[in-house]
């Protein structure tokens, strides 16, 4: 595996979707997901982001329907996968397509995952045991879903870099400080492509109803300028407005270029649609616009 992806492979711009899972799906839909990727890699955006916990079938898929884009998991749960079959699975995926796959990680939450336990040092368990698989999975293929200073130091020195979900663009200018200048710096930020300001601030709350049940997200919130009331009531105006862009392409395009002034090297962008952040819609006529409005061709 000589080939590896690096902070220039990523682009500036990427999409993530909880929507480009496939192996679970009936025929058409992998169709419909494998046409929608071909077009995410036409419009030019420079990495397809697999959301939520996929596996590395969903990712050989993604892979296949296209010919150059990164792909990279954000995140792979490092307990429902263990080390050595993802490493056996990364290796078969390199051997077919090298340097097109990053292998993102995270220890989720424990109220969603009954193995929870020392995320910090099950990820750095998780890390030694990728380094010693019988073709391991190095650094350069790998990052970690980061949010606090001991997790992001860990993405530094262990892998690529660091993806942050769920963060405000203060959280990027901190990661970029604790991690220093040469770590990939890969948020998620939210888009809600509504004109209506209520009807897009409700959508928005519906899409983060659930982070707000998970003490992570919530944890770093409020280290990084919200307090309690920010959070009741399903999110305050100013939490909304700052983790998610409201309106047309041109405040999401604000949106990104806060996250790169800040610190970001690729800012990879979710689209809020109605039905809450595991919705299986795939919002094409919006990643169409955004990527017009972002320039990416």
């Amino acid at each position: 595996m000589d080939a590896a992806v690096t902070r220039e492979s990523f682009g500036r711009v990427g999409i993530w979707s909880w929507a480009l899972r496939s192996t679970t799906a009936d025929a058409a839909r992998r169709a419909e997901i494998a046409e929608a990727v071909a077009e995410l890699e036409d419009l030019g955006y420079g990495t397809v982001w697999l959301g939520g916990s996929p596996s590395m079938a969903d990712v050989a898929a993604v892979v296949d329907a296209t010919s150059g884009i990164t792909v990279a998991t954000g995140i792979l749960s490092i307990w429902d996968h263990t080390a050595d079959e993802v490493a056996e699975q990364v290796a078969a995926l390199e051997e077919k397509t090298p340097g097109r796959f990053a292998l993102g990680l995270g220890a989720s939450h424990a109220v969603v995952t009954p193995k929870y336990t020392k995320p910090y040092s099950s990820m750095v368990s998780y890390l030694d045991a990728l380094d010693a698989a019988a073709t391991p999975v190095g650094r350069e293929r790998r990052l970690v879903a980061a949010l606090g200073p001991k997790m992001l130091t860990l993405a530094a020195e262990r892998s690529l870099g660091a993806h942050p979900y769920l963060a405000p663009a203060t959280h990027t200018a901190y990661a970029r400080t604790v991690m220093g200048p040469d770590a990939l710096l890969a948020p998620e930020v939210k888009v809600v492509l509504d004109p209506d300001p209520e009807r897009a601030r409700a959508r928005a709350r519906e899409v983060l109803a659930p982070y707000l049940g998970l003490p992570n997200y919530t944890g770093n919130l409020l280290r990084h300028g919200f307090d309690e009331s920010d959070l009741a009531d399903g999110g305050s105006d100013r939490l909304i407005e700052s983790l998610f862009s409201l309106g047309d392409v041109d405040s999401a395009v604000a949106l990104v270029e806060e996250h790169l002034r800040a610190g970001a090297d690729h800012v990879t962008i979710q689209v809020a649609v109605d039905g809450g952040p595991h919705n299986s819609t795939l919002p094409r006529a919006e990643w169409r616009a955004l990527a017009t409005a972002l320039s990416l061709r």
